[in-house]
């Protein structure tokens, strides 16, 4: 501590024995250094790491483990934008086509102050354009759409990876009661909020 003598009651003040046991206490067990490490990798969730991100994550009400669809088989773009034309692709076999995909720390705190920020949403585009912005900013521009009519559409100019597009099935984006979501990617296709239907 930096004034241990201010921790001790003033009637032990003068006490050579106390005095002497408490200081060579403090000098052999320091803890600003535990203190720091704990503040960067716990506390503070802009330096946080490892497990210290992850109990943010329980905090927020996110999972660092996602749920991606592997997209590597034969088929039509109409059918899903990644599919693998002729000589490039494989049939579909029948087995799992999802797979878990561990985020690393930095994707994880993109993920949990996108969705602290959506758990303070206030219902507005502008709101809900900087939560884009904070999870997909660094791959290109997105953006959402009033059209009207108790639809929005979430316009991507670039096709996320199947990353990206497990974090957008996974919820984090902030619905507004009663309005229906759709998503647009660039080469543009459209999708439901389900991510369940068949894309058009």
């Amino acid at each position: 501590m930096l004034n241990v003598s201010d921790t001790i009651l003033a009637q032990y003040a003068n006490s050579p024995s106390l005095c002497t046991i408490i200081e060579g206490f403090n000098q052999a067990v320091d803890p600003s250094l535990v203190i720091d490490n704990w503040y960067d990798n716990v506390w503070n969730p802009q330096t946080a790491t490892g497990w210290g991100l992850d109990v943010w994550g329980r905090i927020v009400g996110v999972s660092r483990v996602l749920k991606v669809t592997e997209t590597n088989f034969f088929g039509f773009s109409q059918g899903s934008p990644d599919s693998k034309t002729f000589g490039s692709g494989v049939f579909y076999n029948g087995g799992s086509v999802t797979s878990n995909y561990i985020l690393s720390d930095e994707a994880f705190r993109r993920l949990i102050f996108a969705k602290a920020a959506a758990n303070i949403w206030d219902g507005s585009i502008p709101s809900l354009n900087a939560i884009l912005m904070q999870l997909f900013g660094d791959e290109g521009n997105c953006y959402v759409a009033d059209n009207q009519d108790m639809t929005i559409t979430v316009t991507f100019e670039f096709t996320p990876s199947p990353v990206g597009i497990s974090i957008i099935a996974s919820g984090i984006l902030p619905r507004p009661s009663g309005v229906e979501y759709s998503y647009a990617f660039t080469p543009a296709f459209i999708k439901d909020t389900d991510f369940g239907g068949d894309l058009l």
